[in-house]
C-alpha cells in the first residue's frame, strides 16, 4: 500500500471533459483544491471521453501518457477531478507506481487538516472511514489467503476480514460520540427556541468570504484564508441587532460542487444549525465569473439538507474587486432587503446587512404605546431593562406614556409574567 502524500508533494493532476454537462467539474477549481491541499502541481493532463473508461477511468493510451509524465516530473501523486472506482485506482496505481487519488479523497484530506474541534475530527474521521471502507482491499493483497503452516496459523480471518471488523466497530464508536455531540447542540438549540432568539446562519460556496464577513460582525478572529474550505468547524456567536435585541449567529463549512456524500453524512450535525436557522445569509462571490453556478450548487445542497425553504438574505461579496460597484439593499416589491452589496474584506457595507437584518427579523416585533400608572413603576423598570422603550412621556394624570418596541417574543413573556396583563396598560398600536 502506498504512503498517503504529504503537504509539498509533487503531484501529477487528470482532469477530463466529459459531453454530459451533469459530469462537468471545473479545472481551476481542482488547482485551487490542490492548493489548499498544500500539493504541488508538476503537470495538468486533459482529454476528452463521452464516458469514463472501465479500467482506467482516461484511456489506455492517456494512462500511459499519466505514467510517463510521473516518471518525468519524479511526482509522488495523481490526483483526478473525478470519483474513481477501488479497481481504477488501483489499476492506476499499478501503472504509474504511485499515489492514486481522486476528487472525494483528496477533499476529505483538506478536511482532515483543517479539522480543530473534538467533534469536528470525529466527522472527518467517520467520513474517511466510510470511503476507505470499499478500498482496503488495495493495501492487503499480499494478506488475502490464509496462511498455513507452523506458527503461521492465524485465528481463522484474513488480514482483510480483520481490517473490515475493526473498521466497522470503530464506525460505531464514532458514531456514538457524534450522538452526544449532537445531542448537546440539540439542547443548546432548544434553549434557544425557548428564549426565542432568532438563529442567523452563514451559508455559500466555499471562500465566497463567509468567515471574513462573520468576523467582520463579531470581531470573533474566526480563522480565514484566501483557500478552500478554510472554515470546518461551526462557530456561533451572539450579536446585537437595533430593534431586535440579541441574535445568534452561525458560521458553517463551505459547499463545493458534487460534495461528497460521505461528507453531507458526516456532517449532518454540524449542517443542522443551517437547518433550524430563522434566516440564511447566503454569502456569494460576485467577483467571481461563475457565481450564479457556484450559487445553484449551494442551494442544491440546501434542498439535500431539508433547508431550501428557508428564507435566504443574499450577500453579494467582494465588490472591492468590482469596478463602479458600490455597497446598497436591494429590495422586493413589499420593500423587504433580497440582496446586501458589500466587501466584508474592507468593511464596506457591512453597516448595510445590519439594517437589512434587522428589517428581516423586524416582522417578529411590536410596537405599542402603553399608558403605565405610578403605581406600575416597577413594570417601567422592566421595560428599560429590556431597553424597548423609545420615548416617554406625562399625561395630565401624572401617567406614564411609553412607546415600546420589543420582540414578540418578550411581549408574549411579560404577559404571562404579569398579574393584570400587559395588554391592559396598551392606548394603541
Amino acid at each position: 500500500m502506498f504512503d498517503r502524500y504529504e503537504a509539498g508533494e509533487q503531484a501529477v493532476l487528470v482532469h477530463v471533459n466529459f459531453t454530459d454537462e451533469n459530469t462537468k467539474e471545473e479545472l481551476a477549481e481542482l488547482e485551487l483544491l490542490v492548493s489548499s491541499a498544500g500539493v504541488n502541481a508538476v503537470d495538468v493532463l486533459t482529454t476528452s471521453r463521452n464516458a469514463p473508461h472501465a479500467k482506467y477511468f482516461v484511456g489506455s493510451g492517456k494512462a500511459e501518457e499519466i505514467a510517463a509524465a510521473v516518471k518525468a516530473h519524479e511526482a509522488n501523486v495523481v490526483i483526478f477531478n473525478h470519483s474513481l472506482s477501488p479497481s481504477q485506482e488501483r489499476n492506476l496505481e499499478a501503472m504509474c507506481q504511485c499515489r492514486v487519488l481522486d476528487r472525494t479523497g483528496l477533499i476529505l484530506d483538506i478536511f482532515a487538516q483543517r479539522a480543530r474541534t473534538h467533534e469536528g475530527k470525529l466527522q472527518v474521521e467517520l467520513a474517511q472511514l466510510r470511503h476507505i471502507s470499499t478500498r482496503l482491499i488495495r493495501g492487503w493483497t499480499h494478506l488475502e489467503r490464509q496462511k498455513g503452516g507452523i506458527g503461521l496459523r492465524g485465528p481463522g480471518e484474513t488480514q482483510l476480514e480483520t481490517d473490515r471488523r475493526l473498521l466497522r466497530g470503530r464506525i460505531k464508536t464514532i458514531l456514538r460520540r457524534l450522538e452526544k455531540v449532537q445531542k448537546q447542540r440539540e439542547q443548546g438549540r432548544r434553549s434557544r427556541k425557548r428564549a426565542e432568539i432568532p438563529t442567523v446562519s452563514l451559508v455559500g460556496y466555499t471562500n465566497a468570504g463567509k468567515s471574513t464577513l462573520f468576523n467582520q460582525i463579531t470581531d470573533a478572529h474566526v480563522y480565514a484564508a484566501d483557500q478552500l474550505f478554510a472554515t470546518l468547524d461551526p462557530t456561533l456567536r451572539k450579536i446585537e441587532l437595533q430593534d431586535v435585541g440579541e441574535a445568534i449567529l452561525a458560521d458553517t463549512v463551505g459547499f463545493i460542487r458534487h460534495l461528497p456524500h460521505d461528507l453531507v453524512a458526516a456532517f449532518k450535525a454540524t449542517l443542522q444549525e443551517t437547518q433550524e436557522a430563522d434566516i440564511l445569509l447566503h454569502v456569494v462571490d460576485v467577483s467571481d465569473a461563475r457565481y450564479r453556478e457556484t450559487m445553484d450548487e449551494v442551494n442544491t445542497v440546501l434542498d439535500e439538507i431539508d433547508a431550501g425553504e428557508i428564507q435566504q438574505l443574499i450577500i453579494c461579496n467582494k465588490i472591492d474587486n468590482l469596478e463602479g460597484v458600490q455597497p446598497r439593499i436591494d429590495r422586493d416589491d413589499e420593500g423587504m432587503p433580497i440582496r446586501v452589496w458589500l466587501s466584508a474584506q474592507t468593511g464596506q457595507g457591512a453597516e448595510l446587512l445590519g439594517e437589512a437584518l434587522t428589517d428581516c427579523l423586524a416582522k417578529n416585533m411590536v410596537s405599542y404605546t402603553l399608558r403605565i400608572p405610578p403605581a406600575q413603576s416597577r413594570l417601567r423598570g422592566v421595560l428599560f431593562d429590556l431597553n424597548c422603550i423609545s420615548q416617554e412621556s406625562y399625561d395630565s394624570d401624572g401617567d406614564w406614556v411609553v412607546d415600546v418596541k420589543m420582540p414578540l417574543a418578550d411581549w408574549n413573556r411579560l404577559e404571562k409574567r404579569l398579574e393584570t396583563g400587559l395588554s391592559n396598560f396598551v392606548v394603541h398600536h
